[in-house]
């Protein structure tokens, strides 16, 4: 996992990008409706990720009190 994870993180937006690159030459406006769908799948990792960090945190604090 120490290869994969960041081999990951950065094919995957790269291939992402270059998918819509390529789906607006073939299909023009359409990459809009995809791009509509991939914002609020985005936008839903994301906050995923950044409930997992802030929990993380909050138990971290609670483990090592100060």
């Amino acid at each position: 996992m120490r290869i994969a994870k960041p081999m990951l993180m950065v094919s995957t937006p790269v291939g992402l990008i270059g998918g819509l690159y390529e789906g607006y030459q073939l299909a023009g406006g359409l990459v809009f409706l995809m791009l509509a769908m991939l914002l609020p799948i985005t936008a839903a990792f994301a906050g995923i990720a950044l409930t997992i960090r802030r929990e993380r945190a909050r138990a971290a604090d609670a483990e090592n009190p100060q």
